[in-house]
Parts: C-alpha cells; structure tokens; sequence
C-alpha cells in the first residue's frame, strides 16, 4: 500500500489566503511529504473554478517541485486530452520526467465540465474517441520518439518529440475512472485507474471487482502492473472528536464545490457521459447541503484517530486499492494543521501499512 496526496490548489475565501500563498505552501507540504516517506504528489488539471481549484497549469508547479524534492513521484492528476493537443502533453511529460529525474506519473482523462468543454472549443460528445486517439499519439511518442496519426483530430506526419522521457518504457500512465466502463477501459488497456470521490465506497469497490477482472481476461503484455488509486479527503488526529470538528466546515465545503462541478453533468443526458446519471440520487447531497456524517458513512471521507484511519485503509487494501491519494484537510484547512495532520498519519498509520522487511538468513557457527 503507498500513501500519496492530492491537491487541488484551493483558495477559499473564509481562509483569507493568497494564491502566492496556497502555492508556496503546497510546495512546503511536497518537501514535507518528501521527508517523511509519501509516494506521489498528485495534482489536478482545471479551469473556471474559482476558489475550488485554482490549478489551471499543474506542469509547472510540478516542475518546480522536482527541484524542491529529491524522491517524492509527480502526478499529473489529470490532463484532460479532449482539449489538449498530444504533441503538447508529450513534449510536457518528456520535459518533467527529465527536470525530476525519472519520477513523473501521468493521468490523462476526459474531463467533467460542460463550461471547460465549451471555453476551449471541444464537444463532449467527443470525448472518448478523443482519449483514444490522444492515448495513441502519447504511446507512439514513448515508444518511438515520433508521432504519425491522420484522423479527424489531429493530422501529425512522423513527427518529432522531445525531449524523451527518462522512465522506460514510459512513465506509469493512469486514468480518470467515475464509470465501470471506464476501470474497463483502464484494464484493457493496460493503464492504472484514479477513482475520485464522486460516490459511494460501495460502488467504486465493486468498479475495482470488475478492474481486476477485466486485467485477467486481457492478460496483456504491458509496461506496469495492474493498479488502482483511491482520492479521499483526510484529516487524521490523535483526538478524534478534534479531528471532525476541524474536518466539519472544511470538507464539507470542499464536497459542496466538488458536487456543484459536476451537478451539470448528473443532471443533463450527454452523449458518452450516461453513467453519471445513475449517480443523480445524490445530488441532493448538493440541493439539501453536504453534511460530514453523511460524507463519512458513504466512504467519501477518511476523517479520525488513527487507529479508525488504519482500520479503514485495510479494507481499502482487501478491495484491491494500491495507492490512497491523501487530500489531507481537502485544501480547507490551515497550513498549520495540514501539516499535524500529515505528521500523525506518517507516524502513526503508515508505519502499519510497510512492506516487510526481508527476512534475514540465519547462519550457524562454525
């Protein structure tokens, strides 16, 4: 089990922080992670979406932080291909795997926003073939160095791509998964799946069922193992009964905003997106207003002791989830207690969670 974080560049006003501030702070929050013993940094790609998610260019933010750390993995968390053009996001991923030597993972996605979709000019409608076509251009970059693709997105004739990533064959590359097609579509092809806090536990444990189950009928050849990341917001305390006092306004906020985003799409048939209207019974979490207990019940949250924090990480692993993406006090809290919370659960939940040491050869006197 690896324990990550995931960030979203917040800026709330009941903070009164700057974004000069939120950055700096996040990059203090990365070298802390890097000391004590983090996986990835994850950083989400999003526009229009003040206050939520100021994260509008996470390539450079991270290539600020490769030179701030020295073993913390960068994760982009995700690049939305519908809106971008491949020969770009090759060229960004080549050039932050080099400034990091080698530690970049790359998430790539559809995207969630009908006003995104609508500002940079793509149809939604369009979304998966695009993430096919994008996917095909990134690997023929990875694999050659050179792209060739003549179809009704992009028209690139053997191509040039530098710079090259460092990793071989290519950085770990993960998707975006809300949808069971889509953790499908992740095991088909061979790529990690991010699953976000946009339903129940229940639901996405299931998704994970058929992730693993989709990889074994496939049994393809490919770069990385079969991996699957879970986004929780987290706040982890030696006083429970603080920690969800202080995760109280601030989650709930953070779920509010993050409901209000994709309420457009639970709520309208677009082509391509129908699963998520299966998940329009929760949108009154949004209409009736978000509520922590409810948040908390459903498995949206990791908020508590950590000993509550480590009984709820083990059955994240009994379902198959490798990596837990930690939005530790969910981008709501001060940076002081972000920094507490992270404290205690490197101490006190990580530690439970190691890989075993190897074992050592006894060897008899002679």
């Amino acid at each position: 089990m690896r324990f990550d974080l995931f960030h979203e560049l917040s800026v709330p006003d009941f903070l009164q922080t700057s974004e000069a501030e939120v950055l700096e702070n996040t990059l203090r929050l990365w070298e802390r992670a890097d000391r004590l013993g983090f996986g990835t940094a994850w950083l989400v790609e999003h526009h229009l979406m003040p206050e939520f998610s100021h994260s509008t260019a996470p390539d450079l933010v991270l290539a600020a932080a490769s030179q701030r750390t020295e073993h913390l993995r960068l994760g982009l968390g995700v690049v939305p291909l519908p809106y971008h053009h491949p020969l770009r996001v090759a060229q960004r991923v080549g050039m932050l795997d080099q400034l990091s030597g080698g530690r970049l993972d790359l998430g790539i996605g559809r995207g969630f926003s009908p006003r995104e979709y609508a500002t940079f000019g793509a149809e939604m409608s369009e979304s998966r073939a695009r993430v096919d076509a994008g996917l095909d251009a990134l690997r023929q970059a990875f694999a050659t160095g050179r792209i060739t693709q003549d179809g009704p997105f992009h028209h690139l004739d053997d191509v040039p791509v530098m710079p090259r990533p460092v990793q071989t064959p290519h950085p770990p590359i993960w998707t975006a998964a809300v949808s069971p097609e889509s953790f499908t579509w992740a095991a088909q092809q061979g790529i990690g799946a991010l699953a976000g806090p946009f339903k129940p536990w229940q639901m996405i444990r299931e998704d994970i069922r058929l992730y693993h189950e989709a990889w074994d009928a496939t049994r393809t050849d490919v770069a990385h193992p079969p991996r699957v990341g879970m986004t929780l917001g987290v706040l982890c305390l030696p006083d429970g009964k603080r920690a969800r006092r202080e995760a109280k306004p601030a989650f709930e906020w953070f779920y509010r905003h993050m409901f209000q985003q994709t309420l457009p799409v639970l709520e309208r048939l677009i082509e391509g997106y129908d699963y998520y209207r299966s998940l329009g019974r929760f949108r009154h979490l949004v209409k009736a207003g978000i509520n922590l207990k409810v948040l908390d019940m459903l498995g949206m949250t990791l908020v508590g002791t950590p000993t509550e924090c480590r009984e709820r990480i083990e059955g994240l692993r009994e379902a198959g989830v490798d990596q837990v993406l930690l939005a530790f006090g969910a981008g709501a809290v001060p940076h002081a207690l972000t920094e507490e919370s992270m404290d205690c659960f490197a101490e006190e939940v990580m530690p439970a969670f190691a890989d075993p040491a190897p074992a050592t050869v006894a060897r008899s006197a002679t």
